[in-house]
């Protein structure tokens, strides 16, 4: 008999990860390797940030701090989501996590029973079924394809209720294909929720990383009803180039927020104080919106580059993603599953990407283009050199 716990047998190990191990071990062999499979910004953290940790630090911040976070950056957030998002959160309501995943994991516990069904519209990132399943809940997955823009809609999302749905986890921009829903998509998914009467946890850590004047709306900001059904997930990972800081937020209603809180005090307790410091700075520094609209500009330039290149790619579909920064293309074409797709691509062209299937679609692969034009340029070439003998192959058989 196992020693070990029976919800963990049944979680999946990170592809993320896994391709991220091979990826090193091959660069330890001296090969070059063309990396499209990062989920990170390749910028530094703005260096105003950075010195206000260092001046935490010199200040002796080393000490605990309160498990809900500082109370200026608490403020601070529930600021930033009033102002920016249209939701009226007092910093009560914000917890302050380690990192955006801890912040999902966290109202995932505090919600999910045994019995309970969790709609996540797929593709979806990874880690969502199995906070669910280590929660004891159901994952019920609402399918989306190029056709949908991969959006639900409202009816559809309609249809998937049970008596046992507990929750909707929405996640716009998407991570993996880089998707946003317009507002009357929203309006439109937010009314069902208010009238079945569910919760929806809305995943925002992409939400500055926008383009082609794509609008991040919240859903939760369409009237007081939906506003007390929503959570929000949010951090300062992807726009502010802090993914090694592990600075996550939660919002929401006030019982949910304190369940949130007394998990975490039982686990992780408060984020580093002097990493809180840098993320004070980020909301507070002046300096700091221009920095993340260049940073926008380049990732915006790299998009459009590595989708014009994939585009030109006989056998490969892909739709152009309005945020986020990562492309999503179809590689059924091949007649390979994601997995051997990526495996092969990375053993004999040398190009990093991340099989779909992690994501819930094993026809597509994830690229991200948070690399410099190089790396794009070459990876994207060695994809194209792979299309090319898969689809001979194919012609012979």
């Amino acid at each position: 008999m196992s020693r070990l716990a029976r919800r963990v047998s049944a979680l999946t190990p990170s592809l993320t990860l896994a391709i991220a191990a091979r990826t090193k071990a091959l660069k330890a062999e001296g090969i070059n390797i063309h990396g499209l499979s990062a989920g990170e910004p390749d910028f530094d953290t703005p260096a105003v940030i950075t010195a206000a940790a260092h001046a935490a630090l010199a200040r002796g911040e080393t000490k605990y701090g309160p498990v809900s976070g500082q109370p200026l950056l608490r403020r601070l957030i529930a600021d930033k989501l009033a102002k920016e998002n249209g939701l009226p959160f007092t910093p009560e309501q914000i917890l302050v996590t380690n990192g955006g995943k801890q912040s999902l994991y966290n109202a995932i516990m505090a919600l999910i029973e045994p019995g309970d069904e969790v709609l996540i519209p797929a593709p979806y990132w990874l880690s969502y079924p199995e906070m669910v399943a280590l929660a004891g809940g159901t994952s019920v997955f609402l399918p989306t394809d190029e056709a949908s823009d991969f959006k639900i809609s409202a009816a559809q999302l309609e249809a998937a209720i049970t008596p046992r749905t507990r929750l909707l986890i929405l996640n716009s921009p998407s991570n993996p294909t880089g998707m946003i829903y317009n507002r009357s998509e929203l309006q439109a998914l937010a009314e069902v929720v208010v009238r079945r009467d569910l919760l929806v946890i809305s995943d925002e850590i992409y939400e500055k990383l926008v383009y082609d004047r794509a609008e991040h709306v919240s859903i939760g900001s369409f009237g007081p009803e939906i506003f007390q059904r929503t959570i929000i997930s949010g951090g300062f990972s992807k726009a502010y180039a802090m993914t090694g800081w592990r600075l996550g937020y939660l919002a929401g209603p006030s019982d949910i927020v304190e369940a949130a809180s007394n998990i975490q005090g039982h686990s992780t307790s408060n984020v580093a104080v002097f990493a809180q410091a840098g993320a004070i700075a980020a909301l507070q520094e002046p300096s700091i919106p221009e920095t993340v609209e260049a940073m926008v500009r380049v990732f915006a330039e790299r998009r459009l580059r590595m989708f014009s290149a994939l585009s030109a790619i006989d056998g490969i579909q892909c739709c152009c993603s309005q945020g986020a920064f990562y492309l999503f293309p179809n590689i059924s074409a091949s007649g390979l599953d994601s997995t051997t797709f990526c495996e092969q691509l990375l053993d004999q062209f040398h190009v990093a990407a991340v099989a779909g299937v992690a994501f819930g679609s094993d026809s597509h692969i994830r690229l991200s283009y948070a690399t410099d034009n190089e790396t794009i340029d070459q990876g994207i070439a060695g994809i194209k050199r792979f299309m090319a003998t898969r689809l001979t192959y194919a012609s012979l058989r």
